[in-house]
């Protein structure tokens, strides 16, 4: 078997708005598979400034794996504990080269018969008018579970801008998710929840920075609005490790990035955990591209959870792949009728 990467640039259609700055373009590698005239492919997502894997010895380390790739999945897998995103690319190779089709990751109903994931729109940080429209977009497009980044403009302005949609749509019509990427500072952060709270929202992602252990314990036991983890699963790659977080803070929710916690194996050490505690949980994908989304949605589907989950970033780009998912009503499909990129393996291999 050989192996090779190639690194690829993803252009946002617009500028989009996090805690932490705003997103122009997504560097993303994908790991490329040949034997015998068969082919996998592998993304592996690497985020700036979140992924633990986000160091100068990435692409060397891409490259020993290519070297190496005689060791096999779960070889290499044990041996990139430090680089979760390169696992994902890892499982994900394998798997393509052994699928009839090299993007025919677990086949079911997901894909053979167009059935559906609920899944949430996103809501990108900006100006309040911004915000607004996407919001207004989402709703008229069928959605009825909407996250919303807060964090960068002005608390009392996404307070109001929670009230708009509050008076407009009740909770069992609309759910509502904010995302905060860590931005509440601890002394803050119990009052805006307790604000937040008055909206009826589902949950609140990571409302303090990652690494404050016992101030995110006090606040998922003090809190009227559910906690979830994201950023704090980040870089926790022992079982007893995350059992022990899992534990500590007990939180409400876990949210799973398989690019940041590694891969398939990673997320289902967290999944398998946070049911052992009665800790609920969701997927997400981490701005990959449709190659490395298709994969995370097809293995969702698989695990039968009925929660909205977090897999519609594949229309942010201009120069994304064209992939058979669609997403229609506030759902996610694979059709039949759409195609992936004609030639794409051998364009990934130039």
């Amino acid at each position: 078997m050989q192996a090779r990467f190639k690194k690829y640039i993803l252009d946002f259609k617009r500028p989009s708005g996090t805690s932490r700055g705003v997103l122009r373009q997504k560097e993303t590698w994908f790991l490329i598979l040949e034997r015998k005239g068969c082919y996998g492919v592998g993304e592996c997502g690497l985020l700036k400034g979140l992924s633990i894997d986000d160091v100068s010895e990435y692409e060397s380390k891409l490259q020993w794996t290519c070297d190496h790739i005689h060791l096999g999945k779960d070889e290499l897998w044990n041996a990139l504990v430090d680089y979760p995103s390169i696992q994902f690319g890892v499982e994900q190779a394998f798997l393509s080269i052994a699928a009839a089709h090299p993007f025919d990751l677990f086949p079911s109903d997901f894909s053979i018969k167009e059935k559906a994931i609920n899944i949430n729109g996103l809501i990108w940080m900006g100006g309040e008018e911004f915000m607004h429209q996407q919001i207004t977009e989402k709703l008229a497009t069928g959605f009825n579970c909407i996250k919303i980044k807060i964090g960068a403009i002005d608390f009392e302005k996404e307070i109001a801008l929670l009230a708009s949609i509050r008076a407009k749509y009740a909770p069992e019509e609309i759910e509502l998710r904010v995302d905060a990427n860590g931005a509440f500072k601890p002394k803050e952060a119990l009052a805006k929840l307790q604000r937040l709270a008055n909206f009826k929202l589902h949950s609140i992602e990571q409302p303090i920075e990652q690494g404050n252990i016992l101030i995110m314990s006090k606040l998922c036991n003090k809190s009227p609005l559910p906690i979830a983890l994201d950023e704090e699963l980040i870089g926790i790659s022992d079982v007893t490790e995350k059992e022990n977080l899992l534990q500590t803070i007990q939180p409400q929710y876990i949210i799973l990035k398989p690019s940041l916690v590694g891969g398939f194996k990673g997320s289902m050490q967290w999944i398998q955990l946070a049911e052992k505690l009665g800790v609920g949980w969701w997927i997400t994908s981490a701005l990959e591209s449709n190659i490395g989304l298709n994969a995370i949605a097809r293995w969702t589907y698989t695990l039968a959870n009925p929660m909205p989950q977090g897999l519609g970033t594949g229309s942010l780009y201009l120069n994304n792949f064209e992939s058979p998912l669609s997403v229609e009503a506030g759902k996610l499909y694979t059709r039949k009728n759409k195609k992936w990129t004609s030639n794409l393996i051998q364009k990934l291999c130039t």
